[in-house]
C-alpha cells in the first residue's frame, strides 16, 4: 500500500469543490488516511516547491498557494501514486481529457485544482512536510476486503 500526498489548491478550496473532488478519490476505493484545511506559510510553500526555485513562474506559484486555504490529503491505496495523478489528469485544465479532476472541473492554464506527489519518495517528503508524526493515520476498512482481491495474501 502507497500513501501520497494530495493537496487541493486555493481554487479549489474558492470554487466549494473539495467534496466533490474528495469524493472521487473515495469512490475509486483509496483510503483518506490524514484531512486538514489549513493555511500554506510563505515558508512552507518555499520549501514544497524549492524544486522550481529557478523557474520563472515560481514567485506567482508560492503567491497562489497562500493566497488562501488549501485541503491537505494523506490518500492510500494499492498504487495510490499513479491512481491519483491519473484521476487528476494532465498539468493543464484545457489540456485535461473529460473524467478528470482538472478536464472536468479545470480550463485555466494557471490555476490547476490540486497537487499529487510524483513519487513515493517526493510523497514521502511531502508528506512529511504537511504532517506531523500521528496525523496519517493507520487504520481498516471494513470494505477493504470488497475493493481489493486479498485471496493471494495481499492486495490486488
Amino acid at each position: 500500500m502507497e500513501t501520497t500526498l494530495i493537496i487541493l489548491k486555493p481554487d479549489a478550496v474558492q470554487r466549494g469543490l473539495m467534496g466533490r473532488i474528495l469524493a472521487r478519490f473515495e469512490d475509486k476505493g483509496l483510503q483518506v488516511v490524514g484531512c486538514k484545511l489549513m493555511q500554506i506559510s510563505q515558508e512552507l510553500a518555499a520549501t514544497h516547491y524549492s524544486a522550481h526555485k529557478e523557474r520563472p513562474f515560481y514567485p506567482g506559484l508560492v503567491k497562489f498557494m497562500t493566497s488562501s486555504p488549501v485541503l491537505v490529503l494523506a490518500i492510500r491505496g494499492n498504487g495510490a501514486i499513479t491512481i491519483a495523478r491519473n484521476m487528476m489528469g494532465a498539468t493543464f485544465g484545457s489540456k485535461a481529457n473529460p473524467g478528470t479532476i482538472r478536464g472536468d472541473f479545470g480550463v485555466s492554464n494557471s490555476f490547476n485544482l490540486i497537487h499529487g506527489s510524483d513519487s513515493p519518495e517526493a510523497a514521502e517528503r511531502e508528506l512529511g512536510l504537511f504532517f506531523k508524526a500521528g496525523e496519517v493515520l493507520n487504520f481498516e476498512r471494513a470494505g477493504d476486503r470488497w475493493i481489493y482481491d486479498y485471496s493471494g495474501g495481499k492486495a490486488e
